[in-house]
């Protein structure tokens, strides 16, 4: 261990991921079987709107919502919702994209749901409105966002209402929903890394939520540069509009009718604001086969895997002076059970940010959690570790804490 990939053949280091399933890195493992019916896919054609609806109808039974699109990401999957909200069925607002002059574009969104994410709203022309305050955080007991400021925000210039899912996150989504639809306004959730449990692919839609972002690359275990968006189907519809390539004489223009009704649209769009997010055949395939493969998968002993890896992971960190581990377990915010190792650097003689920025100087890079070294913390992920790279990763953090 470790062994030679295809980035060393290149002369590029590879990475041993103990920060689990994080973009700058490369996501998750893409499942073999995923892998398998990409390269099966590469070997030939197939109408894109055919192969959108096919998806769209297990999308559809996998979350209980109308329809269900894949897109290139989570943040497309944003962006394309946005998109839909602001131009629904209109061919000549979706051509002015991300031009917004004469049509509601505004998208409410509590204030502490705001992060860098929501740059994919901002990117079709819709201007975010934000809510409430930071005051929780005051410790006073008043809460970030009331219901009522979200309704207040609500106007004749609201296209939709956003909402960040996290186990932290107010009001309630189901709330939201509620003064959401009582003003005829649409709600897109954020839910990229919101899996496992397998049940939250259904749970956003059943709150109430028109529109569902979910990530194809993390535990789906799908191609990287895919997500999925389920929803409403007029929505959809619109999604599917903006993002398809449409380059075609009226004529004989004839879209999956499953997925797009040009009855609906009066015409052929113009290549709309999600061209440059297109999805190819492959990316489609391996995305529908990977959560095929996720729906059936034994999540009870995928957690039970990954609970194992960080106890044997802790204890063995345990054991460092100045080092105290403990397990996030019941920390909802992360899908399994992360290591916090908590550093006491005059004992360690050595801090959490030196031993994290030595492990990504070797070669392969170890990839630990880095989000609480202000703290003096650093956290271990199992879910894209195996055995051998958990081992591995382990006696690199001790290499780095010896003195």
């Amino acid at each position: 261990m470790p062994r030679e990939t295809i980035y060393e053949e290149l002369g590029v280091p590879h990475v041993v991921n103990a920060t689990g399933t994080k973009t700058r890195i490369g996501g998750s493992r893409i499942h073999p079987e995923a892998v398998e019916a990409m390269a099966r896919a590469s070997d030939a054609f197939v109408r894109l709107s055919d192969l959108q609806a096919k998806a769209s109808e297990l999308i559809a039974k996998a979350t209980g919502a109308d329809a269900g699109y894949v897109t290139s990401g989570a943040s497309s999957a944003l962006a394309l919702g946005a998109a839909a909200c602001i131009a629904a069925d209109d061919l000549g607002v979706m051509a002015r994209l991300p031009k917004t002059e004469g049509v509601p574009d505004e998208i409410v969104m509590p204030r502490t749901h705001r992060t860098g994410y929501d740059h994919a709203l901002r990117a079709v022309g819709a201007r975010i409105v934000d809510v409430g305050t930071n005051d929780r955080h005051l410790g006073t007991g008043s809460r970030n966002v009331e219901p009522w400021e979200i309704e207040d925000a609500i106007g004749e210039d609201t296209a939709a209402v956003a909402y960040m899912e996290k186990s932290y996150t107010e009001p309630p989504l189901d709330v939201v929903c509620e003064i959401a639809h009582d003003n005829d306004v649409p709600v897109i959730v954020d839910a990229a890394a919101e899996l496992p449990p397998v049940s939250n692919l259904s749970t956003f839609t059943e709150a109430g939520a028109d529109l569902v972002a979910f990530s194809g690359g993390k535990a789906i275990r799908g191609p990287q540069t895919t997500g999925i968006l389920a929803g409403r189907q007029d929505l959809i519809e619109s999604v599917a509009a903006q993002h398809l390539d449409m380059h075609a004489a009226e004529q004989v223009w004839e879209p999956a009718p499953a997925l797009v009704d040009p009855t609906q649209l009066g015409g052929v769009p113009r290549q709309g604001i999600g061209r440059s997010m297109k999805v190819g055949k492959e990316e489609l395939v391996g995305l529908i086969r990977a959560l095929s493969l996720f729906i059936e998968e034994d999540h009870d002993a995928r957690a039970a895997e990954w609970l194992d890896r960080s106890q044997r992971i802790a204890a063995e960190l345990d054991t460092i002076d100045g080092f105290e581990t403990s397990l996030t377990a019941d920390d909802k915010t992360a899908v399994a059970p992360e290591v916090v190792v908590s550093v006491d650097a005059e004992a360690a003689g050595v801090t959490a940010t030196d031993i994290v920025g030595g492990l990504r100087s070797e070669e392969p890079r170890v990839f630990v959690g880095a989000d609480a070294l202000p703290a003096g913390e650093f956290t271990v992920n199992p879910m894209c570790l195996t055995d051998d790279e958990a081992t591995y990763a382990v006696e690199r953090i001790t290499a780095q804490a010896e003195p």
